[in-house]
């Protein structure tokens, strides 16, 4: 059974296996990992996991017992950087995906930002990614756009 958690330095030797299922040079979107972040040595993944506390951004990891599945990020403004990749952002291992893990992570991250009192959230994906179009349009995405080979939805966020 999936659980979404904040991230922690006790699943270290975990995510350093679904990062290596990744490869290298590939964005795993949902960990908010930066390029300057050294996730490989013990010292580094803690001062990563610790940034992810951040008060602006809820971090989650998609965990099923110690392993970790994916990663889903819910940015709580609407700033420069959310104008361009969106208030969530999530990625699900490549070995984990097609069982319905984003839509599951996405609609708890959804009920998070109405807790925030957000009124809609931006999502984004690739023109060509279709998996994570039909996960945004599941809970109710409407299309803005497609500029630049990137879909643009909003979902908004009546109170349930």
């Amino acid at each position: 059974m999936p659980d979404l958690i904040a991230p922690t330095a006790r699943l270290r030797a975990a995510w350093l296996d679904a990062h290596a299922e990744w490869g290298p040079g590939v964005h795993e979107d949902g960990f908010g990992l930066l390029p300057s972040d050294d996730p490989h040595s013990p010292s580094g993944f803690a001062a990563w996991v610790a940034r992810l506390a951040q008060p602006r951004c809820t971090y989650r990891w998609i965990v099923d017992g110690d392993r970790v599945l994916g990663g889903i990020a819910l940015r709580h403004e609407f700033d420069e950087f959310v104008r361009r990749a969106g208030h969530i952002g999530y990625g699900v291992r490549p070995s984990a995906r097609g069982r319905g893990l984003a839509t599951w992570a996405l609609g708890r991250m959804l009920d998070r930002a109405r807790a925030l009192g957000l009124d809609r959230v931006l999502l984004v994906c690739e023109v060509d990614n279709l998996a994570s179009a039909r996960t945004i349009e599941h809970h109710g995405g409407v299309l803005e756009g497609s500029p630049d080979e990137m879909r643009r939805y909003w979902i908004g966020l009546a109170r349930r």
